[in-house]
């Protein structure tokens, strides 16, 4: 019969990780989300000339206080068993923000929402980098099967007040979407989208893609 020696660890069936490497990680876990937080903040404040400071940005901005808590409701999501809390704090932050995203959606990085208002955001959207949204967008989509049913936005994508961007289209790099629009159909990269339904134009040589926008004043009305 073996006898457990007192120095000896019992059998756990798994390797001990040391305290030291435990606290090592929590410690690098709280410097990526430290940075992750800082750039969040520092682009909010590049996009928003209403806000002088990160704190200001931190305490009053809405859309970023709905980005934050998507963050942890969609790794919430991910895992196992945790569907549930993870749906119930997005629904929180809906009450909170007015901005509906659900945990399922994915991300990108320095992704930012003026005002924050209204926005939704369905289960199966893909957004990329860089990508901004004004109040009142909708990435929503036209199937009730459970499906890869709503928009896939790529980088540097901006959409304006009020647009909808409906279905699994694909919505390319660069692209911006002017205010009220309705988007069924793939952008192709660098396009500007506007009415309803949206059409396609793209700029002209030189011309800035955001002035671009600017070339029908009817969109704003």
């Amino acid at each position: 019969m073996a006898v457990l020696r007192l120095t000896e660890a019992p059998p756990t069936g798994r390797a001990a990780i040391p305290p030291n490497a435990r606290g090592r990680s929590a410690l690098a876990t709280l410097r990526s989300a430290w940075g992750s937080v800082r750039e969040d903040l520092d682009t909010a404040v590049a996009r928003d000339p209403a806000v002088d400071t990160r704190l200001e940005m931190a305490l009053a901005s809405p859309g970023l206080h709905a980005i934050w808590v998507h963050r942890v409701s969609h790794r919430l999501w991910q895992r196992p068993g945790w569907r549930l809390p993870a749906r119930l704090l997005s629904q929180v932050s809906r009450a909170v923000t007015g901005v509906e995203i659900h945990p399922g959606a994915r991300i990108g990085r320095r992704f930012f929402i003026d005002h924050g208002m209204g926005v939704v955001i369905g289960e199966t959207a893909e957004v990329g980098d860089d990508v901004m949204l004004y109040h009142g967008v909708t990435l929503g989509g036209r199937s009730l099967q459970k499906v890869k049913r709503h928009p896939t936005v790529g980088d540097r994508v901006t959409i304006g007040a009020g647009a909808r961007v409906l279905g699994p289209v694909v919505i390319g790099d660069d692209v911006q979407i002017g205010a009220n629009s309705v988007v069924v159909k793939d952008v192709p990269t660098g396009g500007v989208a506007t009415g309803v339904p949206a059409t396609v134009r793209f700029p002209e040589p030189g011309q800035d893609p955001r002035e671009a926008l600017f070339a029908d004043p009817a969109l704003w009305i």
